[in-house]
C-alpha cells in the first residue's frame, strides 16, 4: 500500500446529529489522512482535486488515485440534504458487488444492500486507490464478517 502522505487527506463531513455510539467511523478521528468536519457548523476547505463517494457515480478506479476523497457521513435522510449543499464534485461509486454487513435498521435507506457503512466505504475506496488501509477496520465490530464477504480477508492478513 502507498503511504497516505502522498494524497490529499480524506474529508469526512459528519452530520451533527449523527449518533456517535453507532457511527462506524468512530475512533478514526486522530488519523493523519482523515479530516472530520461537522455539518452544518464547519466550513469546507477548498475542494479542488476532490471526488465525492456517491452511489450514483461511475466506478472509482485507478485513474482517481491522486484525488482527495470527500465522504458524507449521516443517515440517508440527512445525507441527501447535505449532498445538496455540498460543493459540486465529480462523483464516484464503489463496485456494486460489495454489500454491507452492518445491521441497518433504517426504513429510509433507498439501497439497503448497496449502501455501505461509512467505514466499509472508506476501507474499499482506500483499497481500490491503493492507499494504506491499516487500522481503518480495527474498531469495526463486523470487521471479519465484512472482510470475508468481500473476499479481502486474505489481503488484510498480509
Amino acid at each position: 500500500m502507498t503511504s497516505a502522505r502522498f494524497f490529499p487527506p480524506t474529508i469526512i463531513l459528519r452530520h451533527r446529529k449523527e449518533n456517535l455510539k453507532k457511527c462506524s467511523l468512530r475512533g478514526l478521528e486522530k488519523r493523519d489522512d482523515l479530516i472530520f468536519l461537522t455539518y452544518p457548523k464547519d466550513s469546507l476547505p477548498p475542494m479542488d482535486g476532490y471526488i465525492v463517494l456517491d452511489i450514483n457515480g461511475p466506478p472509482l478506479s485507478d485513474r482517481d488515485r491522486g484525488c482527495g476523497l470527500f465522504i458524507i457521513d449521516a443517515t440517508w435522510r440527512y445525507a441527501a440534504v447535505m449532498a445538496k449543499k455540498a460543493p459540486l464534485l465529480p462523483a464516484r461509486s464503489l463496485p456494486r458487488n460489495y454489500r454491507t454487513v452492518y445491521p441497518r435498521r433504517q426504513n429510509d435507506c433507498p439501497f439497503p444492500g448497496f449502501g455501505l457503512a461509512s467505514v466499509e466505504a472508506l476501507y474499499l475506496a482506500y483499497a481500490i486507490l491503493q492507499r494504506d488501509t491499516s487500522g481503518i477496520l480495527d474498531g469495526y465490530y463486523w470487521k471479519e464478517e465484512f472482510l470475508r464477504s468481500t473476499g479481502l480477508f486474505r489481503e488484510y492478513e498480509k
